[in-house]
């Protein structure tokens, strides 16, 4: 609870102290703040004098602006941020996570303007002479502070409701992320000229648990085990050009994995908890990729990245073996096996006028050696939109692993616990990547997942959505969650925004497991899980600014 207060006693003052200096160096005189005279909902031309002019003062009236409202005042003058023949725009934020049904690795083809995020802090500083300079150079920064809790039927702490993720710990309050962007978006409607973006972001919470690349800040998760860390899971840089087809934009960097329908950052989903599909796949790449629409309904997408959850300077990279084996024969191993030249393939087809998106991938393709995360992953997310009110997101996946050091057969296992494997406690002490459960004469074998989640989704207002996510993820040799078996889950969830700033998500979840015990256990202490079944209540708060 403490740790909780301070995180987001700092977070909250460095956000005022940012706010307060604009106004300073803008104005040197104190002026009355202006008393608000006129609805900017109606009447947009005067939001300035709505607002005032005190930057601090902006802040916190916009907020009050909006509430009970499902979108920001609209600019009659504002260009369209929808390029003429693109499939409809098929949601809205609030009360859905997302506008355009998901595909990752690029900035939104055709329906992607600069400068077009609703941010209370981009308001605040608009009229400052940094705010119109980052204006004029379409750069935003904005954010959001995120923190939740759970009230859980397991009782291990920590570490009790794993394999759940995002609140492996049971019965307790959690800052799961504070993130900040700085980025400039591409002009994606326009096709008249080359435009260039980029992001950087930094996220700190209990979730970089879920982001945590091997190389890049990965002591504080797999050395210190911390409850809260810092990452960035976004660096990159884009260059779109235009008429190439219907547009072609390259993106270069660290960013979230091309597939899913879930992601790491908070109001990039539907409910607070994830699925285990979501949680046991590729979270984050490093690499080139490109994206093309071949029409305005078709969209195939390349690229050439270093594995998955790994640092581009892990490649080749090698460290000694202090105990040579029938499993790592050399004086010497690769510090990351799963780090090699990795292909990233998808085609996203739309039709039925933007109600429907077929997304197949394959994400992180190469010899798939068993490392740190070196996920195959071949799959496809699909997404229908029945009217206004109803709509499903569907996804189902097979990931692999080869060569995984199989935990039954005791001379791998020996080789695991003297240091002679990449992932041996001795180098890895917490959150290693697991081993496989298998035949116990085999040293190794191929480690199989299979996951599929369904998200039915019925919006009843503009700022209230329901989901029910129903979801079966089978482990087949247990090495995504420690634990060989298969399971059934079932959640429901209730996301209320009071504005497009403010969000609540409650939600209840069943999650069982079929054939053995996968709860209440705790693998960084030892501790064997003993049941087969989590109830779990949970609710969050997002704040943007």
């Amino acid at each position: 609870m403490k740790k909780f207060a301070s995180a987001g006693a700092v977070f909250f003052y460095i956000l005022l102290i940012s706010i307060i200096t604009p106004a300073y160096a803008a104005n040197k005189t104190t002026a009355a703040a202006a008393t608000p005279k006129c609805d900017p909902y109606t009447h947009y031309g005067c939001l300035d004098s709505y607002l005032g002019e005190n930057p601090f003062a902006r802040f916190f009236r916009y907020y009050r602006l909006e509430l009970g409202h499902a979108s920001a005042p609209a600019d009659p003058n504002a260009p369209s941020s929808h390029r003429v023949g693109w499939p409809a725009t098929p949601e809205t934020t609030p009360p859905m996570p997302f506008t355009e049904w998901p595909y990752g690795a690029t900035t939104s083809l055709g329906v992607s303007l600069p400068n077009a995020v609703d941010s209370p802090f981009m308001t605040s500083i608009a009229n400052t002479a940094p705010g119109k300079w980052l204006y004029d150079k379409h750069i935003q920064i904005y954010g959001w502070v995120n923190g939740g809790g759970n009230i859980s039927s397991n009782s291990t702490k920590p570490g009790g409701n794993v394999p759940m993720a995002y609140m492996y710990s049971p019965n307790r309050l959690q800052f799961d992320q504070a993130v900040l962007y700085v980025e400039r978006v591409p002009n994606t409607v326009q096709t008249d000229h080359v435009d260039w973006g980029f992001r950087l972001s930094v996220l700190y919470g209990e979730n970089y648990r879920y982001t945590t690349a091997y190389g890049i800040m990965s002591n504080q998760l797999l050395v210190h085990n911390d409850v809260n860390g810092v990452d960035f899971p976004m660096v990159y840089g884009e260059l779109y050009i235009p008429r190439v087809a219907e547009g072609l934009l390259f993106r270069l960097g660290r960013y979230i994995s091309i597939p899913d329908i879930e992601a790491q950052l908070a109001p990039n989903n539907y409910m607070y908890s994830h699925s285990m599909t979501y949680s046991f796949d590729n979270y984050t790449n490093e690499g080139l990729v490109a994206s093309l629409a071949l029409t305005k309904k078709f969209i195939v997408q390349l690229g050439l990245v270093d594995g998955t959850e790994t640092a581009v300077w892990n490649l080749g990279k090698r460290t000694n073996n202090p105990d040579p084996n029938p499993l790592y024969g050399s004086s010497s191993f690769l510090k990351d096996p799963g780090a090699q030249a990795s292909v990233v393939a998808c085609l996203r087809y739309t039709w039925n006028d933007g109600n429907d998106t077929f997304y197949p991938c394959m994400d992180g393709i190469n010899s798939g050696e068993w490392g740190y995360n070196n996920l195959q992953w071949y799959g496809f997310t699909y997404y229908h939109k029945f009217n206004d009110k109803w709509h499903v997101s569907y996804e189902i996946y097979e990931t692999h692993q080869n060569n995984v050091a199989n935990i039954n057969n005791p001379i791998a296992a020996a080789a695991l616990a003297a240091g002679g494997a990449p992932f041996s406690p001795q180098s890895m002490p917490f959150n290693a990547p697991n081993g496989a459960q298998c035949n116990p004469a085999d040293l190794t074998c191929t480690a199989r997942a299979i996951g599929t989640v369904a998200y039915i989704n019925y919006q009843f207002t503009p700022l209230d959505n329901l989901s029910l996510r129903p979801e079966f993820f089978d482990d087949k040799q247990g090495q995504r969650t420690g634990t060989k078996t298969r399971y059934v889950n079932f959640g429901i969830g209730w996301q209320h925004w009071l504005s497009p700033q403010i969000e609540f998500r409650p939600e209840i979840d069943y999650d069982y497991s079929m054939d053995k015990p996968a709860f209440n256990g705790n693998s960084n202490a030892g501790k064997a899980p003993n049941k087969n079944h989590t109830l779990l209540g949970a609710m969050d708060l997002i704040v943007h600014f």
